[in-house]
């Protein structure tokens, strides 16, 4: 029986990030995994939450987070990612459930978004799909 998965995004940069999910999605039915659900949130803060609502479901057995934090005038960025950073890993052990990250950052510059958007969205549903072999 097929794996399902689901994918979660921030809209922060919804252009972008809509390119990480046609990607990752390829590279996630190559290994045969099936998408189940996929959930846009306003940002990453709010990332922690959709993941678990998804990572407790019985029919999910892993999740892709996409996104970018990038660099901004503040430390907001930084902070926020690590933040996140620790959610995404506490849930994992928590449910027991494996989850890729393609979050660009924190502290991404404009500059260096666009050449690490496809290869951060393919290794996190590479790095999903290891984990549920």
């Amino acid at each position: 029986m097929k794996k399902r998965v689901a994918i979660v995004m921030g809209a922060f940069h919804h252009e972008q990030v809509e390119r990480m999910l046609v990607e990752a999605k390829q590279t996630l039915q190559a290994a045969q995994l099936e998408v189940i659900s996929e959930v846009w949130v306003p940002g990453s803060l709010e990332k922690p939450l959709a993941l678990k609502r998804l990572l407790l479901r019985s029919d999910v057995d892993g999740a892709v987070v996409l996104g970018i934090i990038e660099r901004g005038e503040t430390k907001h960025g930084l902070v926020m990612g690590e933040v996140v950073m620790q959610a995404i890993i506490d849930l994992q052990l928590q449910t027991m459930k494996p989850v890729g990250v393609g979050i660009l950052g924190p502290e991404i510059l404009s500059d260096q978004i666009e050449p690490r958007l496809l290869p951060y969205a393919k290794a996190a549903a590479e790095a999903l799909a290891v984990m549920l072999k």
